[in-house]
């Protein structure tokens, strides 16, 4: 059985995230596998899975930077934003100009207001908003605030058929967690009248993780890797190395004096360099969020 840790997967097209955990569970032979936030199944690229006590992290490492490299197809919008939707308005985008793409790029980038898609699973009156789309229904959904670091054009391509004009647009995006690239797709295409929608998707990064440490579930299956615990936490966020009177208190659940590493999550490591919790600073206390290593 695997020990506790951190596996960075390459994720497969056409696997949802749940098949990729699944998959997970059989080669490291335990039930307890979870994922740092899902990919769609169109999409591919960096998945993160917590093993063991490694799930632990996985509440917080969903809160981290995001980047992916996406094509935004103008000129098509769909129900679902992407190619896996059905097809909704067809506009020809051949009037649309290189200087007005990045107009409308730089419009969505830093910090925005920016409404899910209608297949997201934001709960709306207490049901999925995805679970709605599928019966056919539209819901209101409410307007966020994200934080679009870079959105950065690579290509823009031009393609023709007896209907008129697609532009597609490649791009590299660093964002927030909770951003929806689908959702920039569409609002860059309804900024230049055309409509438009995610054509292709890879994460390339999550937090400290990135495509060069990932691995395809044909290489875990062959060699079973991973990022052992403590060098996954000292990875992805600041790090604290406890006496022995604080790595007692911390094991039993009580408060240190707090640093100046700002609020957290911090690592938390005993003097052998055991990594025992994740902490966050308060105003006269660092309170343990989740201990790896209880008495």
């Amino acid at each position: 059985m695997a020990e506790s840790g951190v596996v960075v997967i390459d994720k497969p097209a056409d696997w949802t995230s749940h098949d990729v955990v699944a998959k997970t569970r059989g080669l490291a032979r335990t039930r307890r596998v979870g994922h740092a936030g899902t990919l769609d199944p169109m999409a591919t690229g960096v998945l993160v899975l917590g093993i063991e006590k490694g799930t632990k992290l996985l509440g917080h490492l969903t809160l981290t930077e995001k980047a992916y490299d996406a094509t935004l197809r103008l000129g098509l919008t769909t129900n679902t934003d992407d190619a896996e939707g059905e097809p909704g308005e067809r506009v020809d985008a051949s009037g649309v100009t290189d200087e007005a793409v990045h107009a409308a790029v730089r419009a969505l980038t830093g910090e925005i207001m920016q409404v899910p898609p209608q297949v997201s699973a934001i709960k709306v009156d207490g049901k999925r908003a995805y679970k709605s789309a599928r019966e056919g229904k539209e819901v209101e959904l409410k307007a966020r605030p994200v934080t679009v670091a870079a959105f950065e054009v690579t290509d823009i391509r031009r393609v023709a058929d007896g209907a008129g004009t697609f532009v597609d647009v490649d791009a590299s995006v660093v964002c927030s967690s909770g951003t929806y690239i689908r959702s920039l797709a569409r609002d860059v295409g309804a900024a230049l009248g055309t409509g438009g929608h995610l054509t292709a998707l890879r994460r390339t990064r999550v937090g400290p993780y990135d495509l060069a440490q990932a691995r395809t579930l044909d290489q875990l299956a062959k060699e079973f890797t991973q990022v052992p615990l403590a060098e996954a936490v000292a990875a992805a966020f600041p790090s604290r190395s406890l006496t022995e009177e604080e790595t007692r208190r911390v094991r039993h659940g009580n408060r240190i004096d707090p640093d100046d590493r700002g609020r957290g999550p911090i690592g938390l490591f005993a003097p052998d360099g055991r990594v025992i919790a994740l902490a966050e600073n308060r105003r006269d206390h660092m309170k343990p969020l989740v201990v790896f290593e209880p008495a």
